[in-house]
């Protein structure tokens, strides 16, 4: 029977070519032209790309008609529908470059304003949407980005250059987005604010950004959301969770896209190491709508309320840890249980209005409220012993000595509410060809009540104390106003030299704390050579306290903080060049950041401690290198690599420069996408994390913060999919598809935090707390 099978499967692609066709033809530009590697992707899933002389073929199975669509960098894309009867002939096909009108106000093309920008990488938003994590989260492609790491497929949190998860700047159709203020660990986590079923367009900065965009140390995400031209659909169910979403136009002046999307965390969660009764439940609902009011007019709004409840009972855990000669083992036996709730409600509105051919406003209003509980009450026994590792003995893998005994307990009560409400204008004012000016203000409300009530302790049963009991209560009310604003002006003066200079200010009443950050971008690419563009960047980056920034590690409130500073100094590269007939971009940058007037931090988990003062100054420097394009026809991949030294120097401890929690040396990142030669809709999707290890140090000892290297953080991810058309079957449908993917496929046991233990002897211990196994995903998904 094996025999049968493998035959029929060696023969299948000989059966499937036997009935395929094959339709030809030339792709050509407005003038003529020929267009070179141009890429034609069937409904069927086939692709083909066009040849030095615009020359193409394609095939496809034996079918009444075909779409195929027409694709390249610089032109606008391009669906034609070709009938059975015109397969025999050849076809040409005329593709038009890639501008924008306004008011038959022809405006310079958004590619290449886009080059000109500094740490500016665009995603694709099919990349996006296809990319291969637990939860299909948005953020997750952002680990695969140099510069940036992320250690925690549980979270959706991501780190910068040396920065911390606060640092980022994430804006959705211009209006700022917020994340839960007080999650503590990746589990506990719900849905990143982006929905990939939505996105249209993605811009991330990783420093050296324009005055346009807001104050903050690390970095900005931009993502605008669709604008339906027609109405379309897609519903997806999982192990891990769901989604849909509907996207269409009421009329010719009405678009909309609604997107629901539910987390599932149970299965995953139960390869943790602590056993237990997992209960998470995470929601979200997005809208976006547009709603064109006259031919220069047009009102968006933006609307979206998520809920994540988290409830774990713990009932035991068993860890293996040590070296080959000695190794350690804890067990311990939990009661209690955490009861967390998240409820957030954010949205805005714009209005954008077209002046005059040259002058375009935006008028943004945005809010919100969010809702936050956690109560947990946890008590542990625990046991320490040394395990045998003699193959052989009669109690090989067994314990032999015990080390320490011991239990602990941890309670909390935190209660946050809070609101934010802004308003923002933001002009662009085109002068002419060569300048262009864009100013903007905002105004900003911020009322937050937070309660936090913490108690914990670890006895060792008679022998030692590790710790001596903590207890933090703080009750923070803050009432709030900020005032920021920024002017820049672009220069052109050709096309192969840019300037974009400007400055940015920013007010808040509590520190009364008034920060001015002027900011310049230069771009120069040689006459006659478009392929090499150089480019740098030097600017003032001030990051003023939230509320979080005013809070120390024992709980007490110092109203005295100021904004953290920094500056950024940033020269890069970009290579266009072709291989194999594709296009291909390689990306090398170099930067420098210098900080001072530091908050200092420590991390666990995803819980940011700060020190509440400004009493550090830092460096981080490293270069980050990207190569991406079509290595397999039809598709987009990437290879990225980072090289990061951060360390800050706390004046009070008279230790010098030590390494900032988020040193990872080595960062790399791979997105790789393939598929079977002879049949496109047969795809395979890899994602690569490699980070060498974070620096640790036990709690509360700032004599040795920071002083040890974690381990290093490996993951792959690898997706088997498989696409069905319905085209021809179905005047609803239009594709299915199967989507298997393996998890941590290399089963690494990758670290996230440490619990110490202290044994009889008062030694120390650092037992890692590990994240997710390896585990198998399914997902079904219907495009319509």
């Amino acid at each position: 029977m094996a025999r049968i099978t493998l035959f029929i499967f060696l023969l299948l692609p000989f059966l499937l070519k036997a009935q395929k066709e094959q339709l030809s033809g030339k792709i050509i530009n407005k003038s003529g032209g020929p267009i070179e590697g141009a890429s034609i992707v069937s409904d069927q899933g086939y692709s083909a790309f066009s040849e030095s002389d615009g020359s193409f073929s394609i095939d496809f199975r034996v079918a009444d008609s075909v779409i195929l669509r027409f694709s390249h960098v610089g032109f606008k894309k391009v669906d034609k529908l070709v009938y059975k009867v015109d397969f025999s002939s050849a076809i040409t096909m005329i593709m038009e470059e890639q501008q924008r009108v306004l008011d038959e106000v022809e405006i310079e093309d958004e590619l290449s304003k886009e080059r000109e920008q500094v740490s500016v990488t665009e995603i694709d938003a099919y990349s996006a949407q296809n990319y291969t994590s637990a939860f299909g989260e948005f953020n997750s492609i952002l680990g695969s980005l140099p510069g940036v790491f992320i250690n925690n497929e549980l979270s959706s949190q991501y780190s910068v250059r040396g920065g911390n998860f606060d640092e980022n700047l994430v804006y959705v159709n211009g209006i700022p987005v917020y994340r839960p203020f007080l999650i503590r660990a990746g589990q506990q986590e719900g849905l990143s604010f982006i929905n990939p079923d939505l996105v249209e367009k993605v811009e991330f900065s990783a420093g050296g950004w324009q005055p346009k965009y807001g104050d903050k140390l690390s970095s900005v995400l931009s993502v605008e959301y669709k604008k339906p031209k027609e109405f379309r659909g897609s519903g997806t169910i999982g192990l891990l969770g769901g989604s849909a979403h509907l996207e269409g136009t009421a009329n010719d002046r009405l678009s909309y896209i609604i997107g629901f999307r539910r987390k599932s965390a149970r299965y995953l969660l139960n390869t943790l190491e602590t056993d237990g009764e997992y209960l998470p439940t995470f929601t979200d609902l997005q809208s976006s709508i547009n709603y064109r009011l006259s031919n220069r007019t047009e009102l968006g709004a933006l609307f979206n309320f998520s809920r994540n409840s988290y409830l774990v009972t713990p009932e035991s855990r068993v860890t293996d840890f040590g070296t080959l000669q000695q190794s350690l083992r804890l067990f311990v036996s939990f009661v209690g249980q955490e009861i967390l709730e998240y409820d957030t409600f954010q949205g805005g509105t714009r209005l954008t209005h077209q002046f005059s051919d040259k002058l375009k406003t935006n008028f943004i209003i945005s809010a919100l409220t969010t809702r936050e509980r956690e109560f947990q009450d946890t008590e542990g026994a625990y046991r320490l012993c040394d395990v045998n590792v003699v193959p052989g003995t009669p109690s090989f893998d067994q314990c032999i000595v015990d080390r320490g005994v011991g239990s602990f307990f941890d309670s909390g009560r935190n209660i946050l509410e809070a609101q934010a409400y802004s308003i923002s204008s933001n002009s662009s004012l085109l002068i002419d060809d060569s300048n262009e000016i864009q100013f903007g203000a905002t105004y900003s409300y911020e009322d937050i009540e937070d309660q936090l009530n913490e108690f914990s302790f670890l006895d060792s049963a008679g022998f030692v104390l590790l710790n001596p009991d903590e207890n933090i209560e703080s009750d923070l009310s803050l009432s709030s106003s900020r005032v920021e604003g920024f002017v820049q002006h672009t220069f052109r003066p050709s096309s192969s030299f840019t300037a974009t200079y400007g400055v940015r200010f920013n007010w808040w009443n509590v520190n009364n704390e008034l920060l001015v950050s002027p900011r310049l971008q230069l771009f120069y690419s040689p006459v006659g050579n478009d392929r090499i563009a150089f480019k740098g960047a030097v600017g003032l980056y001030q990051q003023p306290p939230f509320y979080r920034e005013l809070r120390d590690r024992q709980g007490v409130i110092n109203w005295d903080v100021e904004a953290q500073k920094s500056v950024h100094a940033i020269a890069g590269l970009d290579y266009y060049f072709q291989a194999w007939g594709r296009d291909f971009k390689l990306t090398t940058e170099a930067y420098y950041k210098y900080l001072w007037d530091v908050n200092a931090y420590d991390i666990d988990d995803v819980r940011i401690r700060y020190f509440a003062n400004n009493l550090a100054t830092a460096f981080a420097r490293g270069i980050d290198i990207r190569l991406n394009g079509q290595f397999i026809p039809g598709t987009e991949s990437w290879f990225s690599l980072g090289i990061l030294d951060t360390q800050e120097d706390i004046a009070e401890d008279s230790r010098g420069n030590v390494r900032r929690p988020s040193d990872q040396t080595i960062n790399l990142g791979i997105n790789f996408e393939d598929h079977f030669a002879n049949d496109p809709s047969f795809r395979v999707n890899l994602a690569l994390l490699f980070g060498s290890g974070l620096p640790f140090s036990p709690p509360r000892n700032d004599e040795l913060r920071n002083s040890f290297n974690g381990e290093t953080y490996r993951r792959v991810d690898l997706a088997f999919s498989k696409i069905w058309s319905l085209t021809k079957r179905s005047k609803i449908f239009n594709t299915v598809s199967a989507r298997l993917e393996i998890l941590n496929l290399l089963g690494a046991s990758n670290t996230i935090s440490y619990l110490w233990i202290q044994d009889v002897s008062s030694n120390f211990f650092a037992v890692p707390n590990s994240l997710s196994a390896r585990f198998l995903n399914l997902k079904l998904r219907i495009d319509f």
